[in-house]
């Protein structure tokens, strides 16, 4: 299902050819950068956005290169959905990646929760902010953490509606996520919907990095999920060098979440660190149960070989992981 598009010391790239028939150039890119983040929760702060940021730079100087994306400075603007879009760095992945300057960077809210008694049922709360400017001819450039996909379907329907009062001739999207496949639901309507609309418009780019994620719903067959957010190894088409990179640490293929909350995990620290304790507090409760960690691993990555792991002891590397994310 992956074909190899490139490959050097700055990313792999993989076309994902799963015989869907879709407008929508869908990839899976991998980096040691965007590895670091999926697998290490240690990974946050400004390291966390600077590493994502480099990433998606060297991508799109990859995408550029092979010709899959033709970006053009004057054209091209960052579209940031509230706080999620930030975590990318994309204005600046842009100017590093191609020396450009001018290129545009514009803003909207969109803050979703669960509003029902329904685990599955959300809805944006907040959205009131919003400050959109568009050339003439926009190419727009977008990043987002994507499980639900409820923020992506409200900010990208209040972009084209804005390029229709701005009279603005749409031209193409590129979209980094680190999601599940209800991203590409949502990108094939808005291509449909851009090519109807915009005569000039050219292409609908995806870009998953390191994996299309798998997200768990309340029949999902996992000890601990959170349902609509959790991005999970599970059921999922991943990088060979993601894959791989499982050995690496076994601590790596239980993560309950390859980004956790992407926000806190950026901006507000506290919060993230408790979150990532709290996964492996309920692991160690696991372990007092019996749980081993072959069963953990082959409930939440059954793909990997437990073998090369060797003799784990669930709860030991539980307590250890609790002990360094126990806020003092």
């Amino acid at each position: 299902m992956l074909n190899k598009i490139a490959k050097d010391n700055r990313c792999a790239i993989y076309r994902v050819e799963d015989g869907k028939k879709t407008k929508v150039n869908r990839f899976i890119i991998s980096s040691e950068e965007s590895r670091a983040i999926c697998n290490d929760p240690r990974v946050m702060g400004i390291d966390y956005t600077n590493k994502l940021q480099k990433a998606c730079g060297n991508v799109m100087q990859m995408l550029q290169e092979q010709k899959e994306i033709a970006l053009e400075e004057k054209e091209t603007i960052v579209f940031n959905i509230l706080r999620g879009g930030l975590n990318f760095g994309l204005r600046e992945a842009i100017g590093e990646a191609f020396n450009w300057n001018r290129h545009g960077s514009s803003f909207i809210s969109a803050q979703r929760a669960r509003v029902s008694k329904d685990s599955e049922d959300w809805h944006i709360i907040e959205s009131a902010y919003k400050k959109v400017y568009m050339p003439d001819v926009t190419q727009i450039v977008i990043g987002d953490v994507v499980a639900t996909g409820t923020s992506l379907k409200h900010g990208l329907k209040a972009l084209i509606d804005q390029a229709e009062i701005n009279n603005t001739h749409l031209k193409s999207i590129l979209f980094f996520t680190i999601g599940g496949p209800v991203t590409e639901q949502i990108l094939e309507d808005v291509d449909q919907l851009c090519r109807r609309k915009f005569p000039e418009y050219e292409s609908t780019t995806l870009c998953y990095i390191e994996g299309r994620f798998g997200v768990p719903s309340p029949d999902t067959d996992l000890s601990i999920k959170l349902t609509g957010t959790d991005l999970v190894r599970r059921d999922a088409l991943m990088a060979p060098e993601f894959i791989e990179s499982q050995y690496e640490d076994p601590t790596y293929p239980i993560e309950r979440c390859v980004i956790y909350d992407a926000g806190s995990r950026a901006f507000w620290l506290p919060e993230y660190i408790n979150d990532v304790q709290h996964y492996w507090q309920q692991n160690v409760e696991l372990a007092e149960k019996g749980m081993t960690y072959e069963e953990l691993l082959q409930e939440r990555f059954p793909d990997v070989d437990s073998s090369r792991f060797g003799n784990v002891n669930l709860e030991e590397i539980s307590n250890k992981m609790v002990e360094e994310f126990t806020e003092n």
